[in-house]
């Protein structure tokens, strides 16, 4: 099998469906991963621990959240992504709408996410 390129990996990791299979993801991550992450709350940083926490908050509060990328750029072991999440709340289901537009530059190494710097 051959293995994929940095765009292909970032595209797959934004792709999981982190509600029915988290440690998917996690195969995506760097243990030594760290996001800086400008957010309409504030300046946020955050490690390994801190983005599961994250995503395991996440599957108690949706029922499905989708993944829509605009634009997938990479130079090298650098991509650039700009895409927005949908999601499904338990309270509503069936019902999709957007919850957030993210712009990210991932620096990846040893074909994982290990630095992020994001906007959204």
């Amino acid at each position: 099998m051959m293995s994929k390129t940095p765009k292909e990996i970032v595209k797959s990791a934004y792709e999981v469906d982190l509600i029915h299979n988290l440690d998917e993801l996690l195969d995506y991550l760097h243990p030594d991963i760290e996001l800086d992450w400008s957010s309409s709350f504030g300046f946020l940083k955050k490690d390994f621990d801190g983005i599961v926490s994250m995503f395991k908050e996440m599957t108690v509060s949706f029922e499905s959240i989708r993944c829509d990328i605009s634009h997938l750029l990479a130079e090298r072991d650098t991509v650039t992504i700009r895409c927005t999440f949908y999601a499904g709340t338990i309270e509503n289901p069936g019902k999709e709408e957007h919850f957030a537009h993210f712009i990210s530059i991932w620096e990846l190494k040893d074909n994982k996410l290990y630095r992020g710097y994001q906007i959204s």
